[in-house]
């Protein structure tokens, strides 16, 4: 879908990256915190992925606009990932305060409600951090080995000012 979304397939490549740093980020939680792995956890990851895809989705749909319309690529994403900046901070704080109280939750099923919260609100955190800084980056790489690999000279040296 997201290949699709974007003209190739190459894109998802930015967003497996990111996701296979939220399992990480997800098992460090879990082992950090004593927690086992359970289907709350899980949950909570699958979560995690589709707001974080969201997130990256904002960056690159705007970075990818910019440079269909002639920008280099480098000044596109820099200037898309500022305008995307508060709308992704907004809603990753809202979202992680939101789940707050499953994260800290006691009393009667509190196991249940804790395990989706510390995977939810650590891994938005994480997911947030990095993707506020590892998407741009990553869209540049895969635009600059992209036009690598088709032969493309232009994109090559607007990469390289």
């Amino acid at each position: 879908m997201t290949g699709l979304t974007y003209g190739g397939l190459y894109i998802f490549g930015a967003f497996f990256v990111q996701y296979t740093l939220l399992m990480v980020e997800a098992a460090c939680g879990y082992l950090n915190m004593g927690l086992m792995n359970s289907v709350y956890m899980q949950i909570g990851v699958i979560m995690i992925m589709g707001l974080a895809a969201k997130n990256a989705i904002l960056i690159v749909e705007f970075a990818k606009a910019r440079v269909d319309a002639g920008m280099e690529p480098v000044k596109a994403t820099i200037e898309a990932a500022g305008l995307r900046l508060r709308p992704i901070l907004m809603t990753s704080l809202a979202f992680i305060i939101g789940c707050l109280p499953l994260a800290l939750a006691s009393g009667a099923g509190a196991a249940a409600r804790n395990s989706m919260g510390t995977a939810v609100v650590g891994g938005m955190f994480f997911a947030t951090c990095m993707g506020v800084f590892l998407i741009p980056v990553l869209y540049v790489i895969v635009i600059w080995i992209t036009a690598k690999l088709r032969g493309n000279k232009d994109t090559e040296t607007q990469m390289v000012k």
